[in-house]
């Protein structure tokens, strides 16, 4: 704490990310990354990059990437919106979208970004709470608002709403911008993308960080009509105009390029995440329905911090958190066969 803070950073409270270790002694399970490479084309198109490239400053427009997000997605390049990691894609979207006299609703529980940024960019909101079994209770988003954030399957429950549920809160609130999160949903949930040629108040909000296992990079875009994509490119060219560098763009377009790799990883991860859970039941845990990749688990006793700290002494991280109506269950990212057999035996050892 300094004297020559702002009022604003004395009173916010930064979202904390998952453990980072850098000695790589630990089974990481902790963030949500993907268990495996980047398609094969990514790592061909860095190899042949020229680094002299460097020295320009890259396209503003990144149209390469936005062009091959548009081809991808079957929608004009006027839908869509990249940006360094879906994160910054969200900060922007708060700024230009979700800022109003009404407040923003958004579960509870959920990614803990939201009210981060609510704090930073001043925005009022209400926290709707999710029903008993850590499901989006539709009948909470039909009060009056400034936009709605829906996470979509939520984090960390894993937990999907289908399209009808999507389609329901959209009709309900067609004065309200809806920015539906999609980070996990290429793991079993329903996308919302369909809903965009319907609705004009849809943002969707997608990552290449997990299905595509380029966390490291820092690539998300958005999807939506025309008017809200020029909202987002008017908050970014006022805080910066070059937002995604020469190779990222490049190593997106190598990614998408890739699709069979990119779906068979996808369903590896998920015959995963099946047998992960079936194992994991099989020990006493109770396991949310997930449509991501992780799973939010129960341990037999309730008393997740403990087994958190025992796992972690064992060489496996895992998340845990401390708070209200969760704090007695554990997200666990789906890692390779190997890892999640180490995890499973692991269990077993502490819990007897």
């Amino acid at each position: 704490m300094s004297e020559y803070w702002s009022k604003l950073v004395h009173d916010l409270d930064p979202y904390v990310p998952g453990e980072q270790p850098q000695d790589q002694q630990y089974i990481k399970l902790n963030t949500n990354e993907n268990p495996y490479p980047p398609a094969p084309g990514v790592a061909r198109c860095l190899a042949a990059f020229d680094t002299s490239d460097l020295r320009r400053y890259p396209d503003p427009q990144s149209a390469e990437l936005v062009e091959a997000l548009a081809d991808y997605h079957q929608v004009a390049a006027e839908q869509v919106f990249v940006g360094n990691g879906s994160d910054e894609v969200l900060a922007h979207a708060f700024q230009a979208l979700l800022k109003h006299d009404r407040p923003l609703l958004f579960a509870d529980i959920t990614y803990s970004f939201y009210p981060v940024y609510c704090a930073l960019y001043a925005i009022d909101y209400r926290q709707v709470p999710l029903d008993d079994e850590l499901r989006i209770d539709l009948d909470g988003y039909r009060s009056e608002n400034g936009g709605i954030v829906i996470a979509n399957p939520n984090a960390p429950s894993g937990i999907a709403l289908g399209l009808a549920a999507i389609r329901e809160l959209l009709a309900d609130n067609p004065e309200s911008p809806v920015i539906v999160d999609e980070a996990y949903v290429d793991f079993g949930a329903e996308t919302a993308l369909p809903l965009i040629a319907e609705f004009d108040n849809l943002l969707v909000v997608r990552s290449f960080s997990k299905s595509r296992s380029l966390a490291g990079l820092r690539l998300g875009y958005a999807l939506g009509r025309p008017g809200l994509i020029e909202a987002l490119q008017r908050v970014k060219n006022s805080f910066n105009s070059y937002p995604i560098d020469r190779l990222a763009c490049r190593l997106g377009v190598a990614s998408l390029a890739d699709d069979d790799y990119f779906r068979d990883t996808v369903a590896h991860v998920i015959a995963t995440r099946e047998r992960l859970g079936e194992a994991l039941q099989a020990l006493g845990f109770r396991v949310c329905p997930s449509s991501a990749n992780f799973l939010f688990a129960r341990p037999p006793d309730g008393d997740a911090g403990r087994l958190y700290r025992e796992l972690r002494s064992a060489g496996i991280l895992v998340r845990y958190f401390d708070k209200p109506r969760i704090d007695d269950c554990l997200r666990i990212s789906i890692g390779s066969d190997d890892e999640c057999d180490a995890l499973l035996a692991a269990l077993k050892k502490i819990l007897g």
